[in-house]
């Protein structure tokens, strides 16, 4: 058996359906999963405590860092025994998977978002050293997926498969990523989105007097953090989302492939290779196996 920790906390989700989900993920990698879930705020306390240090596989799917209250958002960063205990897990390492509405948080720590590659913002702030608006999102967008490279997140996946989910108007490094799957058939320019930020001021679906330059198509990626491998999925806002057979086995597949470190006998091999040369909690377990919108009146990001 493997440990996994899930993270969540910050954001409105459907807990029974993703639940669902998650208890169902192990039997797609041949992993039995010990599954531990830490909401926030008791999450950051008990992640600075150290209980991501002993994780085989982490997810987050967690929106930390905010108060949303009268038409207005406070923000802050985590505290510095959060920000460590990451650093150390991935230092050694041990990788993870994010999840959606993560790409928001922790809006006052920079360096979480130069791991992840990306972020969504609900006000205009600084990215790579310049000023960028507030992101945008669109529910319920029906697309088709592109999988775009030979990777073991990958396997096993057809070339293309359709999607119903929320999107992001977010930003993307697309210099510091792997580009894991690609969304087409809608486009990612401004008129298809809505201001986050003016949702966050009551005007929900709105984008009167809001910009934002055309934007990146990935809705999934790698990169590393620390050498560690992390992999961030798009898909996930609701259970529409969670029923989906290939986002259950895109993230199946990537807490197989991070709990191993990111370790793979080559392209297109199958996530249960992620574990050859490496150990790691994916080898350990498969051995034992063979015998919407922002959080404003309820609404979902």
């Amino acid at each position: 058996m493997a440990s996994l920790l899930v993270i969540s906390g910050g954001h409105p989700y459907e807990a029974d359906a993703f639940g669902e989900m998650i208890a169902a993920l192990g039997a797609r990698v041949g992993i039995d999963w010990e599954v531990t879930h830490l909401v926030h705020p008791e999450a950051e306390d008990a992640v600075a405590e150290g209980a991501a240090d002993a994780a085989d596989a982490l997810l987050f799917y967690d929106m930390p860092g905010y108060v949303f209250a009268n038409g207005t958002l406070a923000t802050r960063p985590p505290s510095a025994a959060y920000r460590g205990a990451l650093a150390r897990r991935f230092g050694a390492g041990r990788g993870a998977v994010a999840m959606h509405h993560t790409l928001a948080g922790w809006a006052r720590w920079e360096q979480w978002h130069q791991w992840l590659g990306g972020r969504f913002l609900y006000q205009s702030d600084q990215w790579n050293g310049a000023r960028v608006p507030a992101s945008g999102y669109r529910h319920e967008v029906s697309y088709t997926a592109q999988v775009v490279a030979q990777h073991p997140v990958c396997d096993g996946l057809p070339d293309e498969f359709a999607v119903c989910d929320e999107l992001y108007l977010a930003q993307v490094d697309e210099r510091a990523i792997t580009p894991l799957v690609r969304a087409h058939g809608f486009a990612f320019e401004r008129d298809n989105f809505y201001s986050a930020e003016l949702a966050v001021a009551g005007a929900m679906f709105s984008r009167e007097g809001w910009d934002h330059p055309p934007g990146s198509n990935c809705v999934a990626w790698e990169t590393r953090a620390l050498g560690a491998p992390l992999i961030y999925l798009q898909f996930g806002d609701g259970p529409q989302s969670y029923a989906n057979q290939h986002v259950r086995q895109l993230l199946a597949q990537a807490l197989a492939y991070t709990s191993a470190g990111g370790v793979s006998c080559g392209a297109g091999c199958g996530a249960s290779c992620a574990t050859d040369g490496a150990g790691g909690a994916a080898g350990n377990a498969a051995g034992s196996a063979a015998g919407g919108g922002p959080p404003v009146s309820g609404e979902q990001s």
